[in-house]
């Protein structure tokens, strides 16, 4: 099983993680590549030149690829780590989570409020169910989510995923089904990781449903 329960596809690439050595799909890791300065740079969406270095999107993973210069090790040669690094992978991957709710948003597949995305579960059109990190457990208890692999996230903030509907906040969310709920997964699966223990609860964690 990949991180966020999906099941591993035979078909799909997979990648050696600097930090652990063990093999995963690639759509679970980070993609690194060295810049003309011998600089990292995080290639969150696995199309700038060069040989890539994988690392699995998981903060412990990437704090130990840092603090013990894998990355160098990896490129065979001294390359520098930029200060922030892994804060700058949360901000990239946030920043791809909200355009894809925010996609959906506009293509008539994503809903924001309590009342519509109970709608949207009662009547089965909600794939993923999303809820604020910081938003009331007691609210947030009334929604059940949809069931199956990653169909529940609480990784988002309030504010941030109010920035996806264009709102100032927004506690409950749902996405149907399609390219993007399935795009927003997987970069909401990294993002759950590159999130762990950062933060404390305002961060959130992705709930693995059975």
């Amino acid at each position: 099983m990949s991180r966020g329960g999906q099941q591993k596809d035979r078909d799909e690439p997979e990648r050696r993680c600097l930090a652990s050595g063990e093999v995963n799909p690639r759509r679970g890791l980070i993609r690194f590549v060295i810049g003309p300065d011998d600089e990292v740079v995080p290639d969150i969406a696995g199309k700038l030149p060069g040989r890539g270095m994988y690392v699995s999107a998981e903060r412990d993973a990437l704090d130990l690829a840092v603090t013990r210069k894998l990355f160098s090790r990896g490129a065979k040669r001294q390359v520098r780590v930029p200060e922030g690094l892994v804060a700058q992978i949360d901000a990239i991957l946030l920043r791809r989570v909200l355009d894809r709710i925010s996609l959906a948003r506009k293509a008539g597949a994503a809903v924001a409020g309590y009342e519509k995305a109970k709608d949207w579960l009662m009547k089965e059109q909600a794939a993923i169910l999303l809820q604020a990190s910081d938003g009331s457990e007691r609210g947030k208890t009334k929604l059940r989510p949809p069931g199956g692999r990653g169909s529940y996230f609480d990784i988002l903030t309030g504010q941030e995923l109010g920035l996806a509907f264009g709102r100032e906040h927004v506690i409950h969310a749902a996405l149907a089904a399609g390219a993007l709920a399935d795009r927003f997964r997987d970069d909401a699966v990294r993002l759950s990781g590159v999130r762990d223990s950062v933060g404390g609860d305002a961060t959130g964690k992705v709930k693995k449903t059975l």
